[in-house]
Protein backbone atom coordinates (compact mmCIF):
# COMPACT_ATOMS: atom_id res chain seq x y z
CA UNK A 1 0.00 0.00 0.00
CA UNK A 2 1.50 3.05 -1.09
CA UNK A 3 2.25 5.64 1.35
CA UNK A 4 2.53 9.55 1.18
CA UNK A 5 4.30 11.92 3.39
CA UNK A 6 3.77 15.08 3.71
CA UNK A 7 6.12 17.05 6.34
CA UNK A 8 5.70 20.87 7.48
CA UNK A 9 8.64 22.70 8.84
CA UNK A 10 8.66 26.28 10.58
CA UNK A 11 11.68 28.24 11.22
CA UNK A 12 11.87 31.33 13.29
CA UNK A 13 15.35 33.27 12.98
CA UNK A 14 16.53 34.72 9.98
CA UNK A 15 19.29 32.17 10.14
CA UNK A 16 17.08 29.29 9.31
CA UNK A 17 15.10 30.74 6.93
CA UNK A 18 17.70 31.35 4.85
CA UNK A 19 19.52 27.59 5.38
CA UNK A 20 15.86 26.49 4.43
CA UNK A 21 15.93 28.19 1.15
CA UNK A 22 18.88 27.25 0.79
CA UNK A 23 18.29 23.87 0.94
CA UNK A 24 15.11 23.55 -2.18
CA UNK A 25 18.08 23.35 -4.08
CA UNK A 26 20.68 21.81 -1.79
CA UNK A 27 18.66 18.49 -0.58
CA UNK A 28 18.32 17.67 -4.02
CA UNK A 29 21.27 15.90 -3.99
CA UNK A 30 20.28 14.00 -1.23
CA UNK A 31 16.45 13.19 -1.05
CA UNK A 32 17.02 10.33 -4.50
CA UNK A 33 19.80 8.53 -1.71
CA UNK A 34 17.01 8.14 0.98
CA UNK A 35 16.37 4.22 1.39
CA UNK A 36 12.41 3.34 0.01
CA UNK A 37 11.59 7.08 -1.45
CA UNK A 38 10.07 6.96 -4.56
CA UNK A 39 8.71 10.21 -5.67
CA UNK A 40 9.49 13.66 -3.68
CA UNK A 41 9.02 17.43 -4.05
CA UNK A 42 10.97 20.32 -1.40
CA UNK A 43 8.13 22.65 -1.39
CA UNK A 44 8.22 26.44 -0.01
CA UNK A 45 5.14 27.74 1.19
CA UNK A 46 2.61 30.60 0.73
CA UNK A 47 1.44 33.94 3.03
CA UNK A 48 -1.99 34.14 4.79
CA UNK A 49 -3.51 30.97 4.46
CA UNK A 50 -0.87 30.01 2.42
CA UNK A 51 -2.53 30.17 -0.90
CA UNK A 52 -1.18 34.11 -1.47
CA UNK A 53 1.63 33.69 -4.33
CA UNK A 54 4.00 36.12 -1.40
CA UNK A 55 6.64 33.18 0.26
CA UNK A 56 6.19 32.72 3.26
CA UNK A 57 9.81 32.18 4.33
CA UNK A 58 9.00 30.50 7.54
CA UNK A 59 7.04 27.30 6.23
CA UNK A 60 9.15 24.57 3.90
CA UNK A 61 7.64 21.15 2.97
CA UNK A 62 8.65 17.76 1.80
CA UNK A 63 6.58 15.32 -0.06
CA UNK A 64 7.43 11.94 -0.67
CA UNK A 65 5.77 8.35 -1.46
CA UNK A 66 6.96 4.97 -0.29
CA UNK A 67 6.28 1.93 0.01
CA UNK A 68 4.39 0.98 2.88
CA UNK A 69 3.16 3.35 6.27
CA UNK A 70 6.32 1.23 8.10
CA UNK A 71 8.94 3.08 5.86
CA UNK A 72 7.22 6.03 5.55
CA UNK A 73 7.12 6.50 9.49
CA UNK A 74 11.06 5.37 9.76
CA UNK A 75 12.56 7.58 7.17
CA UNK A 76 11.25 10.54 7.57
CA UNK A 77 11.88 10.51 11.75
CA UNK A 78 15.41 8.35 10.66
CA UNK A 79 17.05 9.45 7.48
CA UNK A 80 19.42 11.81 7.91
CA UNK A 81 17.61 14.67 5.27
CA UNK A 82 14.57 14.68 7.48
CA UNK A 83 16.85 15.02 10.55
CA UNK A 84 18.95 18.00 9.21
CA UNK A 85 15.25 19.80 8.85
CA UNK A 86 13.89 19.24 12.11
CA UNK A 87 16.89 20.52 13.54
CA UNK A 88 16.43 23.77 12.75
CA UNK A 89 12.91 23.96 13.16
CA UNK A 90 11.00 25.27 16.41
CA UNK A 91 8.06 22.84 15.02
CA UNK A 92 7.46 20.51 12.88
CA UNK A 93 4.37 18.04 11.75
CA UNK A 94 4.22 14.83 9.25
CA UNK A 95 0.98 13.80 8.34
CA UNK A 96 0.66 10.16 6.52
CA UNK A 97 -1.97 9.31 3.43
CA UNK A 98 -2.75 6.73 1.42
CA UNK A 99 -4.22 7.11 -2.15
CA UNK A 100 -7.73 6.72 -2.87
CA UNK A 101 -8.04 8.47 -5.97
CA UNK A 102 -5.45 10.63 -8.77
CA UNK A 103 -6.01 11.89 -11.84
CA UNK A 104 -3.19 14.14 -14.05
CA UNK A 105 0.41 14.24 -13.94
CA UNK A 106 3.31 16.25 -11.64
CA UNK A 107 6.72 17.20 -13.73
CA UNK A 108 5.44 14.70 -16.52
CA UNK A 109 4.90 12.09 -13.87
CA UNK A 110 1.66 10.00 -11.99
CA UNK A 111 3.00 10.37 -8.98
CA UNK A 112 0.20 8.66 -6.84
CA UNK A 113 -0.62 4.76 -6.98
CA UNK A 114 -4.15 4.03 -5.84
CA UNK A 115 -4.29 0.80 -4.14
CA UNK A 116 -7.28 1.65 -1.29
CA UNK A 117 -10.89 2.46 -2.04
CA UNK A 118 -12.57 5.49 -0.75
CA UNK A 119 -13.82 4.67 2.75
CA UNK A 120 -16.17 6.95 5.23
CA UNK A 121 -14.20 9.59 7.76
CA UNK A 122 -11.70 12.21 7.30
CA UNK A 123 -10.01 12.43 3.74
CA UNK A 124 -6.97 14.74 2.36
CA UNK A 125 -7.35 16.61 -1.08
CA UNK A 126 -4.35 18.12 -2.87
CA UNK A 127 -4.21 19.33 -6.21
CA UNK A 128 -1.60 20.89 -8.30
CA UNK A 129 -1.04 22.73 -11.33
CA UNK A 130 1.60 24.78 -13.22
CA UNK A 131 -0.18 27.64 -14.39
CA UNK A 132 0.44 29.47 -17.95
CA UNK A 133 2.54 32.14 -17.38
CA UNK A 134 0.09 34.30 -20.29
CA UNK A 135 -2.94 33.46 -17.52
CA UNK A 136 -1.01 34.23 -13.71
CA UNK A 137 -2.20 36.89 -13.17
CA UNK A 138 -5.81 36.74 -13.74
CA UNK A 139 -5.42 33.34 -12.02
CA UNK A 140 -3.58 34.78 -8.59
CA UNK A 141 -6.64 37.45 -8.72
CA UNK A 142 -8.83 35.13 -8.01
CA UNK A 143 -6.69 33.66 -4.58
CA UNK A 144 -7.26 36.08 -2.01
CA UNK A 145 -11.29 35.62 -2.24
CA UNK A 146 -10.85 31.83 -2.21
CA UNK A 147 -8.41 32.00 0.67
CA UNK A 148 -10.98 33.76 2.80
CA UNK A 149 -13.53 31.27 2.03
CA UNK A 150 -11.34 28.40 3.13
CA UNK A 151 -9.96 30.16 5.67
CA UNK A 152 -13.38 30.82 7.42
CA UNK A 153 -14.71 26.64 6.90
CA UNK A 154 -15.29 25.74 10.22
CA UNK A 155 -15.05 21.96 8.69
CA UNK A 156 -11.54 22.11 7.08
CA UNK A 157 -8.88 20.33 9.87
CA UNK A 158 -5.73 22.01 8.16
CA UNK A 159 -5.01 23.81 4.97
CA UNK A 160 -1.96 25.17 3.56
CA UNK A 161 -1.11 26.55 0.00
CA UNK A 162 2.27 25.12 -0.92
CA UNK A 163 4.59 25.21 -4.06
CA UNK A 164 7.79 24.49 -6.33
CA UNK A 165 8.50 27.87 -7.68
CA UNK A 166 5.88 30.91 -6.73
CA UNK A 167 3.15 32.06 -9.21
CA UNK A 168 3.48 29.54 -11.71
CA UNK A 169 4.18 25.76 -9.63
CA UNK A 170 1.17 26.05 -7.00
CA UNK A 171 -0.39 23.61 -4.87
CA UNK A 172 -3.04 22.92 -2.19
CA UNK A 173 -3.40 20.65 0.41
CA UNK A 174 -6.37 20.31 2.83
CA UNK A 175 -7.83 17.90 5.02
CA UNK A 176 -11.71 17.27 5.90
CA UNK A 177 -13.85 15.42 8.71
CA UNK A 178 -15.27 13.67 5.59
CA UNK A 179 -16.41 14.32 2.22
CA UNK A 180 -19.65 15.48 1.98
CA UNK A 181 -18.08 18.74 4.20
CA UNK A 182 -15.47 19.13 1.28
CA UNK A 183 -17.92 18.40 -1.47
CA UNK A 184 -19.89 21.10 -0.11
CA UNK A 185 -17.40 23.64 -0.23
CA UNK A 186 -16.30 22.44 -3.68
CA UNK A 187 -19.78 22.97 -5.02
CA UNK A 188 -21.15 26.43 -3.18
CA UNK A 189 -21.73 29.17 -5.57
CA UNK A 190 -18.96 31.24 -4.78
CA UNK A 191 -14.92 32.22 -5.57
CA UNK A 192 -13.75 28.65 -6.04
CA UNK A 193 -16.52 27.65 -7.87
CA UNK A 194 -16.21 30.25 -9.92
CA UNK A 195 -12.65 30.09 -10.33
CA UNK A 196 -12.96 26.44 -11.34
CA UNK A 197 -15.27 27.06 -14.33
CA UNK A 198 -12.89 29.87 -15.43
CA UNK A 199 -9.52 27.57 -15.16
CA UNK A 200 -12.16 25.24 -17.23
CA UNK A 201 -13.12 27.65 -19.89
CA UNK A 202 -10.02 29.75 -20.27
CA UNK A 203 -7.23 26.25 -20.06
CA UNK A 204 -5.43 27.85 -17.66
CA UNK A 205 -3.20 24.97 -16.80
CA UNK A 206 -0.46 23.57 -18.26
CA UNK A 207 -0.16 20.71 -16.00
CA UNK A 208 -2.68 19.43 -13.31
CA UNK A 209 -3.14 16.53 -10.71
CA UNK A 210 -5.99 16.03 -8.89
CA UNK A 211 -5.68 13.24 -5.56
CA UNK A 212 -7.44 12.61 -2.45
CA UNK A 213 -6.30 10.12 0.51
CA UNK A 214 -7.43 8.26 3.35
CA UNK A 215 -5.51 9.80 6.54
CA UNK A 216 -3.16 7.36 8.18
CA UNK A 217 -1.95 9.40 11.28
CA UNK A 218 0.47 11.99 11.78
CA UNK A 219 3.91 12.48 13.61
CA UNK A 220 5.05 15.92 15.74
CA UNK A 221 2.85 18.93 15.92
CA UNK A 222 1.60 22.08 14.09
CA UNK A 223 0.78 25.35 15.98
CA UNK A 224 1.05 23.41 19.42
CA UNK A 225 -1.06 20.16 18.61
CA UNK A 226 -1.92 17.85 15.92
CA UNK A 227 -4.36 19.40 13.16
CA UNK A 228 -6.13 15.92 13.00
CA UNK A 229 -7.54 16.58 16.51
CA UNK A 230 -9.45 19.16 15.16
CA UNK A 231 -11.33 16.41 12.96
CA UNK A 232 -13.44 15.23 15.94
CA UNK A 233 -14.52 18.99 16.61
CA UNK A 234 -18.23 19.55 16.17
CA UNK A 235 -18.68 22.17 12.88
Amino acid sequence: MQTVSLSFFRYDSLLNRLWALAMMGAARLSMPRVAGIGFWKLCGSGTGEGFMPLPNTAVYAILATWPDEATARRQTAQARIFQRYRRRAVENWTVFLTPTSARGVWSGVAPFTVTETPTPGPLAALTRATVKPSVALKFWRRVPDISQMIGSDTNVAFKIGIGEVPLFHQVTFSIWPDTDSMAAFAREDGPHARAVRAVREGNWFREELYARFRVLGDAGSWQGGSPLTRLDRPA
